[in-house]
């Protein structure tokens, strides 16, 4: 159930489509944004920090779209949105130094509820191993009610979550993009099995489209819902290494799959297991681990 809060959150998110921590001051100064569509322009241009001409386009957007029934157009397209301001907000995402200030999911939203969640990512150019590797892991973290977190990219991601299937778990799809433009192409079938049995999750407005900024920001999302990271294959420096950066500031447990040294997908895990990653090659090592205990 969206409050008047809730939906004035909306509003905001959709004309200024930015993490929390960029309109903290105004929640700060106006908790429940009653006064959202009475701001000053040099109010917004001091709360946001933005240009006097960025604030007065934003002010005039603000109005244009006070009235706009977005809880009702985003239903009608079984969108559902989680301003940070309501109760069903994922509490491991507040923990992050820039939490998404919406959500906007679709599919089977308790997956988020879920307690035991474990990321599993690696290259998009990932090979047979990581099919093999997850073919290892994968049941029994399923067998566990694990819902496994990756981000619909090519390669490991996609193995992630249709191995997940495959042995009838669940899976959550973070995606770095609004709900109306999936990427990549190849992935929409997967995308729409997803929707309808799993979950796709983004802080993006629908209408935003997929840009090389937004990936490297999903990834902090893929760590935060999570309370495992595990690394299949990935070369030394690649967006998922920037994934294991995130786990690692949030005090996640890191596990990483060894591979052969004659490989350059290799390079990343076999790195990370150097300093100090755990070295995963079955599922029960991360059931194992202290993380559901």
């Amino acid at each position: 159930m969206l409050s008047e809060t809730d939906r004035r959150m909306l509003v905001l998110h959709y004309v200024y489509p930015v993490p929390y921590n960029k309109i903290a001051l105004i929640i700060d100064q106006d908790p429940f944004l009653e006064n959202l569509f009475c701001f000053r322009t040099s109010e917004l241009q001091r709360l946001l920090q933005i240009p006097h001409s960025k604030a007065a386009r934003l002010n005039q957007q603000l109005l244009q779209h006070e009235n706009t029934p977005f809880p009702l157009l985003y239903q009608q397209e079984q969108i559902i949105p989680i301003p940070i301001t309501n109760t069903t907000y994922p509490s491991s995402l507040k923990w992050l130094v820039d939490p998404p200030s919406v959500l906007y999911v679709k599919g089977d939203k308790r997956l988020l509820d879920v307690p035991k969640k474990i990321a599993i990512i690696g290259s998009r150019k990932a090979t047979e191993y990581s099919r093999k590797a997850m073919s290892q892991i994968i049941p029994p973290l399923v067998a566990n009610e694990t819902v496994i977190v990756s981000g619909l990219a090519k390669g490991a991601d996609t193995m992630a979550h249709k191995s997940t299937m495959f042995y009838n778990g669940k899976t959550i799809a973070v995606l770095g993009h609004g709900l109306f433009h999936l990427y990549p192409y190849e992935n929409r079938t997967l995308a729409d099995e997803l929707a309808l049995n799993h979950l796709l999750v983004t802080e993006y407005p629908p209408y935003m489209r997929p840009a090389k900024w937004t990936f490297p920001m999903r990834n902090r999302i893929i760590s935060g819902l999570s309370n495992a990271v595990i690394i299949t294959e990935s070369e030394e420096k690649s967006g998922t290494m920037s994934t294991v950066d995130h786990a690692l500031d949030h005090g996640k447990t890191v596990f990483a799959v060894p591979g052969p040294i004659h490989s350059p997908l290799s390079i990343g895990p076999n790195k990370l297991i150097e300093e100090g990653a755990k070295p995963i090659w079955n599922g029960y090592q991360a059931l194992e681990s202290c993380l559901f205990k």
